[in-house]
């Protein structure tokens, strides 16, 4: 399925629920699973930075680039140019096996870091082919709809649908102390984000309350609404 462009070219706050539904090609159903997974593949996962990864010779190499490590390699250079190779050996010696144990630590850090960004992955509940799951905030996708309650994470950039008695933390975005309150409506382009009443935004925090919104925005990804042939 494509996601057809809002022909007025105009934010997701200025949008209906039932415009964001045919925007997005969605319902309150929800996508089905093999929609979603296309969407993923699309537009990638739900992150603002990219994992990077680095390899174990990328790792490997990488001990030996500290500035103290090079001045050691020349010394040790200089040594054998100078006719002392016991001394050049020694030096080396104590780099090799210095780079290694470096290695082997960081390389053993950050599995188990791994390991426990697994355990403690944050999920979200979504709606996929009618049924209430659960998947991990990076699976969200455009046009997902996200079941929000106390202490949850706002996942994306998400347009309500349905609120009850919903509040919601935006200091981050907005620097206002309170809570501030969310409604089911559409607004005019110019809104604030301070009164932008129908939107939620990611990373904020649920305080009370309940909502369903559909997500607009995942990720890098800008407004979805406001881009040309998606």
């Amino acid at each position: 399925m494509t996601i057809p462009l809002n022909q007025n070219d105009m934010p997701f706050w200025t949008l209906s629920p039932e415009d964001a539904f045919n925007q997005f090609g969605t319902s309150l159903n929800g996508l089905a699973p093999d929609e979603a997974q296309k969407r993923l593949l699309r537009f990638g996962a739900n992150v603002l930075k990219p994992k990077g990864k680095t390899d174990t010779l990328t790792l490997l190499i990488n001990q030996f680039r500290s500035p103290l490590v090079l001045i050691l390699i020349i010394a040790a250079i200089l040594a054998f140019f100078l006719g002392d190779p016991i001394n050049g050996g020694i030096i080396l010696t104590i780099v090799v096996v210095s780079g290694l144990l470096g290695f082997l630590q960081e390389r053993g850090s950050r599995l188990a870091v791994q390991k426990l960004m697994a355990i403690v992955q944050l999920k979200v509940a979504v709606v996929r082919g009618v049924n209430p799951v659960d998947i991990p905030i990076e699976d969200i996708v455009p046009g997902d709809i996200v079941l929000l309650s106390a202490g949850d994470v706002v996942p994306a950039d998400c347009l309500i649908i349905e609120s009850k008695d919903l509040f919601v933390d935006e200091a981050t975005l907005t620097g206002e102390t309170y809570p501030a309150e969310k409604l089911v409506g559409s607004l005019q382009k110019e809104t604030s984000i301070s009164h932008r009443t129908n939107s939620l935004f990611m990373g904020t925090h649920v305080i009370s309350g309940s909502a369903k919104a559909v997500v607009i925005n995942t990720g890098l990804i800008p407004n979805l609404a406001k881009l040309p042939n998606i």
